[in-house]
C-alpha cells in the first residue's frame, strides 16, 4: 500500500479538521506504552477493507499451555499402566470419554470440546515447536511468519472494534520470541500485550492485567495536553509535506488510533472489577484465571483474537515443562487451569457467545510417556493431545488414539497444519487464503500439506 493511500486513510479516521477534533476530545498526547503495542498501532486505521457484507462475527480465544503439557495426566490419561502415574481417569459428560482426574470442571463441560489425542509431529525443541505451533510452519530462512493471533486477528477483524484484534494476555516469550510476533504481516497486526511474563502467583496479577498509560499525566492538564497535541499535529504534517513515506504516515496514524482507543468506552473491558465476586472466584484468583476472564471481556467488546498463557501456578515461568517431580507440578497446574476454562465454555454460553467463539487448548507438544529417575517426563513430540471447543466444533467426541503405553499413534495422526486449518474453518476462514510474505512469495494461511479435520467441524 502506497504513502498517499495510507495518508488518506489516517485522515479519514476523523471526519472533522484535527484542530477541531483534538478540542471536542479533550484528550492529549498518549505518554508512551510500556506493552509494544503503540508502535505497532500505526496502520490500524487502514487495517480493515470493506467487503459490503455482514456477517457473524467470529472470535478465537487460545488457551496456551508453555511447556509442553503431559497428555497422560490431563486428556489421554492411560490408568493401571505403568507410564500412566498415580493419577485417576474420571467420567465426563460424555459417556466412554475419561480424562484425568484434576480436570473435573472441563470433564462437565466436554459436550462442548473436542479433544484430539493424536498429534504427531517432529519437533521436540521448545523453540522451535513453539513456532511451528503458533505458526505453522518451521522457521525458515529469511521468511517472518507471523503467529496465529496475528494471522487470525487480520482475518476475523471487522474494523467495528475501538480495541486492537489481537491482544496477548501474560504471554512467556523468552523460549521464542518470534512465535509470538506479526511476522511478515507488519506491526499493524502486532498483538496488544499485558501483562508481559507474568507468573501466576505473582501477587500483583490484578494491577498487571491493566493497560497502562491510558491516561495522560496528572499533572499535566487539558489545556496543556492539548497544545502538545496541536503542536506535534502541526510539525507532523509540515513534516509528511517535504517528506513523504509511510514510517510519517504510521507515526501519527498511530496516535489517532491510541487517542480513539483513550476515548473509547470499550476500555473499560480491563476493569474486572465490573464482574461479579462470585464469577471472579468461579474463574480463579489468579493471573490465568482473571487473564480468561478479560479474554471474555475483549471478545465481547469486538477483540478477534486473544491468547491467555498459564505459564507456571508458582515461581518461575517454565509451567509444564515438567522434567521432574511432574505429578505435583500437574496438579498445581491443572487447580489453575480447570476453574478456568471450564467456567470460561459455561460464561461463554450463558452469555450467547459459545456459538461463535473458538477456543482452543494447546502447548508446543506433549510429554514422555515414560517416566524419568526424577519423577518427571520429558519432551515427546510424537502423540500428544490438544482440545477445540466452542464455535465452530461438534462436541463430545475425540479424534485420533494412541497405544495403549502412550508411545505412538494408532488412529487418525494430525499434524500441526492439520490442526491450524482446522482451527481457521471452525471460525470461517479459508485456510488456503494467502499473504505477501517479506521475500517476495505468498504464503497460506495454512502450509498447503494441511488437511481439515471436518469430524470435529460442527
Amino acid at each position: 500500500m502506497n504513502a498517499e493511500l495510507l495518508l488518506g486513510l489516517a485522515r479519514n479516521q476523523i471526519a472533522c479538521s484535527r484542530r477541531d477534533w483534538l478540542r471536542r476530545t479533550g484528550c492529549g498526547l498518549l505518554a508512551g506504552s510500556q506493552s509494544g503495542w503503540l508502535s505497532a498501532l500505526a496502520n490500524q486505521v487502514a487495517a480493515g477493507e470493506a467487503t459490503g457484507q455482514k456477517r457473524q462475527p467470529k472470535a478465537c480465544i487460545l488457551l496456551w499451555m508453555s511447556g509442553g503439557p503431559s497428555q497422560l495426566d490431563t486428556f489421554d490419561p492411560k490408568p493401571g499402566h505403568a507410564h500412566g502415574g498415580p493419577f485417576q481417569a474420571i467420567e465426563t459428560s460424555r459417556p466412554g470419554i475419561r480424562i484425568a482426574e484434576h480436570l473435573p470442571g472441563v470433564a462437565r463441560q466436554l459436550d462442548h470440546c473436542a479433544v484430539i489425542r493424536s498429534m504427531s509431529t517432529k519437533e521436540g525443541d521448545h523453540s522451535r515447536a513453539t513456532y511451528h505451533l503458533r505458526t505453522g510452519y518451521l522457521p525458515s530462512g529469511p521468511v517472518q511468519f507471523p503467529t496465529l493471533g496475528s494471522f487470525l486477528g487480520k482475518e476475523l477483524a471487522t474494523g467495528d472494534s475501538d480495541l486492537p484484534p489481537f491482544v496477548s494476555i501474560a504471554p512467556v516469550r523468552a523460549l521464542s520470541p518470534a512465535a509470538f510476533g506479526p511476522g511478515f504481516l507488519g506491526p499493524r497486526y502486532a498483538p496488544l500485550v499485558v501483562a508481559d511474563g507474568l507468573a501466576d502467583a505473582s501477587p500483583e496479577f490484578a494491577e498487571r492485567l491493566q493497560v497502562r498509560n491510558l491516561t495522560r499525566p496528572a499533572k499535566v492538564g487539558a489545556p496543556q495536553a492539548l497544545a502538545r497535541e496541536q503542536l506535534l499535529t502541526d510539525l507532523e504534517e509540515e513534516f509528511l509535506k517535504t517528506t513523504p513515506g509511510t514510517t510519517g504516515v504510521s507515526h501519527r496514524a498511530a496516535y489517532l488510533a491510541a487517542l480513539r482507543m483513550m476515548q473509547s468506552p470499550a476500555v473499560k473491558a480491563f476493569d474486572l472489577d465490573e464482574e461479579r465476586d462470585t464469577l471472579r472466584d468461579r474463574y480463579g484468583r489468579n493471573a490465568f484465571g482473571q487473564g480468561v476472564l478479560l479474554a471474555r471481556r475483549l471478545v465481547e467488546r469486538g477483540v478477534s483474537f486473544v491468547e491467555v498463557t498459564l505459564g507456571s501456578a508458582g515461581a518461575g515461568n517454565l509451567g509444564w515443562d515438567s522434567h521432574a517431580d511432574n505429578f505435583t507440578t500437574v496438579q498445581g497446574l491443572c487447580e489453575v487451569l480447570d476453574p478456568a476454562f471450564s467456567t470460561l465454555l459455561d460464561d461463554l454460553q450463558q452469555r450467547g457467545m459459545l456459538d461463535s467463539t473458538l477456543v482452543v487448548w494447546m502447548g508446543e507438544f506433549g510429554r514422555t510417556p515414560l517416566i524419568n529417575p526424577q519423577t518427571g517426563r520429558d519432551h515427546f513430540p510424537n502423540a500428544w493431545s490438544t482440545v477445540l471447543g466452542g464455535g465452530g466444533i461438534r462436541g463430545g467426541q475425540v479424534v485420533g488414539q494412541t497405544a495403549a503405553d502412550g508411545m505412538t499413534v494408532t488412529d487418525r495422526p494430525v499434524a500441526v497444519p492439520d490442526l491450524l486449518a482446522t482451527i481457521c474453518k471452525a471460525v470461517a476462514i479459508d485456510h488456503e487464503k494467502q499473504n505477501m510474505s517479506n521475500v517476495g512469495r505468498p504464503v497460506r494461511l495454512a502450509d498447503p500439506s494441511a488437511n481439515v479435520l471436518h469430524e470435529v467441524l460442527g
